[in-house]
C-alpha cells in the first residue's frame, strides 16, 4: 500500500489548521452545492473512498444510512476520523481506492471527496466503483478542477504587491502526476482532463445527473483567499448513478 502525503507530520499539522478542517463540512466552500447532490440516505449503504476526517460518513449516518463503510490512506486521518465522527453505523479501515476489493453489488451510493486527483488510474476506479454500486446506485465525487490541476505548480503568478494576477494553464492536454506545492510541502498530484473524468464515467456505464463546478457561497466571501475562488474553478462535482 502506498504511503500518504498526510502521514507526515508537518503536513498533517498545517492541514489541521485549515478553516475546512476546523470547521468541517460547514467550512467546506463546495458544501452548499455538494450536499444538493447526495440522494436520500434513509436505510442506505454508503462507501466513502478517501473519508480524510469522516465528514461525509458521520453526515451519512446522520441522513439515516444503515451502514457507512470510510477507507483512507493515511493512519494520521483515519484517528481525526474515529476521535471526532464516531458513529455506531460507521466503519473506518486503512485502506487505498486501489487497494480496495469492491464487492459486486454491494453499495447504493459511493463518495469520493478530494481523493481522485491523487490516483494515476482512475479510470480503473470507475471501473470499480460501476462494480461495487447496486443497479442504480449513486456515485458523487468532488474532484479538483482539470483546469486546477492543470495550473502551472497549482498556484497564482503575483504581483510586485504580492496579490494574485491569474492562474497559468500549461500542458492541459497531458494527463499524469504534477509535481504541487500544498501547505508548504511537495505533494504530487495527477491532473485528469475534463474529457477524461466525465467520458470515462461515461463508458463505464454512468449516467450523469448533474455536473458542477464549485463556487464559494455569498457568505463565505470574507473569509481570505474566497473571493479569489470566484476567478477559476477549483473542483468539480458529479453526481453519477449507475443504470440499472
Amino acid at each position: 500500500m502506498p504511503n500518504s502525503e498526510y502521514d507526515n507530520a508537518h503536513f498533517f499539522e498545517e492541514y489541521a489548521k485549515m478553516f475546512r478542517s476546523q470547521q468541517g463540512l460547514p467550512g467546506a466552500g463546495e458544501w452548499r452545492q455538494f450536499q444538493q447532490l447526495f440522494p436520500d440516505l434513509q436505510g442506505k449503504s454508503v462507501l466513502d473512498l478517501g473519508c480524510g476526517y469522516g465528514w461525509h460518513c458521520k453526515y451519512a449516518a446522520q441522513q439515516g444510512a444503515s451502514r457507512v463503510l470510510g477507507i483512507d490512506l493515511s493512519q494520521r486521518m483515519l484517528a481525526e476520523a474515529r476521535r471526532r465522527n464516531a458513529d455506531p453505523k460507521v466503519e473506518y479501515r486503512l485502506c487505498g481506492m486501489e487497494e480496495y476489493e469492491y464487492p459486486a453489488d454491494t453499495w447504493d451510493c459511493v463518495i469520493s471527496n478530494l481523493s481522485l486527483h491523487y490516483v494515476a488510474d482512475i479510470d480503473r476506479v470507475f471501473a470499480n466503483v460501476a462494480k461495487t454500486l447496486k443497479p442504480g446506485g449513486i456515485f458523487l465525487l468532488n474532484i479538483e478542477h482539470p483546469c486546477f490541476t492543470a495550473g502551472v505548480h497549482q498556484d497564482w503568478v503575483y504581483g510586485s504587491d504580492g496579490k494574485p494576477l491569474y492562474w497559468p494553464i500549461d500542458d492541459y492536454f497531458l494527463p499524469g502526476e504534477r509535481s504541487t506545492v500544498f501547505l508548504g510541502c511537495e505533494v504530487p498530484k495527477q491532473h485528469h482532463t475534463l474529457t477524461q473524468i466525465l467520458m470515462g464515467l461515461i463508458h463505464h456505464g454512468f449516467e450523469l445527473q448533474a455536473v458542477e463546478e464549485a463556487q464559494p457561497s455569498p457568505d463565505m466571501l470574507d473569509i481570505p483567499g474566497m473571493k479569489d475562488e470566484l476567478r477559476r474553478p477549483m473542483m468539480l462535482l458529479v453526481r453519477a448513478k449507475r443504470r440499472e
